[in-house]
């Protein structure tokens, strides 16, 4: 397991409520079997609202997910490289708390 990996599923598991499962074939975590955040090509997908989800794909790098590769990205999920690691629980609890709402 990767270290970017590793950092997803530890930060997966801090996350109440939280179960590991799979979108597109990928890892993911689920609350109340909704997807909030998934593991794709070594970066965290978070899906967000409002200012968070501005703020996730202002960071150089950053991008609506597109699993698919097909120009059909997923509009309320950002893809966050590694490089914002310090970032990825902020998110990830902004993502689970919209889930939950």
């Amino acid at each position: 397991m990767s270290n970017e990996e590793l950092l997803f599923t530890t930060i997966g598991m801090q996350i109440e409520s939280g179960a590991k499962g799979n979108l597109f074939s990928k890892p993911c975590f689920k609350i109340d079997k909704k997807t909030y955040k998934c593991f794709f090509q070594n970066e965290m997908v978070f899906k967000l609202i409002g200012e968070m989800h501005s703020e996730a794909l202002s960071l150089d790098g950053s991008q609506l997910f597109n699993p698919s590769g097909k120009n059909k990205p997923m509009r309320q999920w950002a893809k966050v490289p590694f490089d914002y690691k310090d970032l990825w629980v902020k998110f990830a609890k902004s993502s689970a708390k919209n889930i939950i709402k």
